[in-house]
């Protein structure tokens, strides 16, 4: 975000750039939500484990590229460091961002799991971790979304 400093605060391209934000917006929270679901639809034993473990492996690429994305046209639209909103709405970035490198391992011992598992069979460990990591990525998200709208209207 240091790097925001040294960008105008008008130029020509902002709104193109704020279209872009927007747009890796929808693109990497679109993934999430679309896994999230999926994951809903496991539990409620509509969908099969490996079903649900291959959307998040597949949909992992297109969240991360998302987030890049979001953090350069972020810096580029020159966020209010100094506001307390912006901070927390950059905390809550990081925390989805953390929160994804921390899922991967758990994905991966979901894979693992006999292709027609229930909820039931997964490990406590890992049911926990990903009942909290779920829990973070939506709180993460929807308040990010929510204080970038707020900010945006300001």
């Amino acid at each position: 975000m240091v790097l925001s400093r040294f960008v105008p605060e008008a130029y020509p391209l902002r709104p193109v750039i704020a279209a872009l934000h927007v747009m890796s917006l929808v693109v990497s929270f679109g993934a999430v939500l679309l896994v999230d679901w999926h994951g809903l639809l496991w539990l409620a034993g509509r969908r099969a484990l490996t079903e649900s473990t291959r959307l998040a492996a597949a949909a992992s690429p297109i969240i991360w590229a998302g987030l890049g994305g979001l953090f350069v046209t972020g810096t580029l639209l020159r966020p209010d460091i100094g506001s307390p909103l912006t901070l927390v709405k950059l905390a809550l970035v990081l925390a989805v961002c953390v929160n994804g490198a921390v899922m991967a391992p758990v994905r991966l011992k979901l894979s693992q799991l006999s292709p027609d598992a229930s909820p039931v069979d997964v490990p406590e460990r890992e049911w926990r971790r990903m009942m909290l990591a779920t829990t973070v990525s939506q709180i993460g998200w929807w308040g990010a979304v929510a204080i970038g709208f707020v900010n945006a209207s300001t």
